[in-house]
C-alpha cells in the first residue's frame, strides 16, 4: 500500500485527515510549511502508524513541494491519495489587497494544488488507480474574502479539468468544500470532515462523487 500525502497538514482538517488514513492502516505523509506545525501533527498521528513521513515544504514553493513529493514516493511509491489541504486565509474586501498580496494567496490556494496534481496524477493515471482530494470552502463567494473566495473557486474549476483530463484513466478527483469554521466540537469538527475524505477515496469507481458539501 503507497499510502496518503497531506499537504497542508495544519492542526484542524490537516491532521484530522492524516489521522483518519493513518488509522485505516495506511503509510502517511504529513508536509507543512513549519516544523512547529509538523511536528505537532505528526505526534498527533504516531500512535496510529509506524509509517509516517514529516516533511517541511511551502506549497507556492515549486521545487520545495515536488521535492516533497518526490521524497514521499520514494518512501512509499506513488501516493493511492493525495489531499491538498493548504490554503491562505485572511480577511479581504474588494481592491482592499494589492496585486502582490492576490497573486502570494492564488499561488497557495491554486497553484500548489496544480503543482501537485501535474506531478502526481500522470503516475496514477499509468498504474489506473489513485485520488486527489482538495479542501474546497467559500461554497458562495463572499465580499469580505475576496482572495479566499476567489481561490475556492479556482480549485472547484481546477478540480473538474483534472476529473476530465484523468478521471478516464481511473484517479479520482474531488473536492470537500467546507461551509463553515472549523472547530472541535462545533458543526464543522474537523474530525467529522475528515470521514468525508476517507470515504471518497474508498468509493467504487462507478458511483465516484466529485464535491462534497459539509
Amino acid at each position: 500500500m503507497a499510502g496518503a500525502v497531506v499537504l497542508g497538514a495544519g492542526a484542524g482538517i490537516g491532521r484530522a485527515v492524516a489521522e483518519r488514513f493513518a488509522g485505516g492502516g495506511m503509510p502517511v505523509t504529513v508536509v507543512a510549511r513549519t516544523r512547529a506545525t509538523l511536528d505537532a501533527v505528526a505526534g498527533a498521528i504516531a500512535s496510529d502508524t509506524r509509517d509516517l513521513l514529516a516533511l517541511t515544504a511551502d506549497v507556492a514553493d515549486e521545487d520545495g513541494l515536488r521535492a516533497a513529493l518526490d521524497a514521499a514516493t520514494a518512501r512509499f511509491g506513488v501516493p493511492d491519495v493525495v489531499v491538498y489541504n493548504a490554503a491562505l486565509v485572511r480577511p479581504d474586501a474588494p481592491g482592499e489587497l494589492a496585486a502582490a498580496g492576490q497573486l502570494e494567496a492564488w499561488s497557495v490556494n491554486v497553484l500548489g494544488a496544480l503543482t501537485a496534481a501535474a506531478h502526481v496524477l500522470p503516475a496514477m493515471a499509468t498504474r489506473g488507480s489513485g485520488t486527489f482530494l482538495i479542501t474546497g470552502g467559500m461554497p458562495e463567494p463572499k465580499a469580505g474574502y475576496v482572495s479566499l473566495s476567489l481561490g475556492k473557486a479556482g480549485v472547484r474549476a481546477l478540480a473538474a479539468m483534472l476529473h476530465e483530463r484523468y478521471g478516464p484513466s481511473g484517479v479520482h478527483v474531488a473536492t470537500v468544500t467546507v461551509a463553515g469554521p472549523v472547530a472541535p466540537g462545533g458543526p464543522w469538527d474537523p474530525d467529522e470532515v475528515a470521514e468525508h475524505y476517507w470515504r471518497l477515496h474508498h468509493q467504487p469507481r462507478e458511483v465516484w462523487t466529485h464535491d462534497v458539501v459539509h
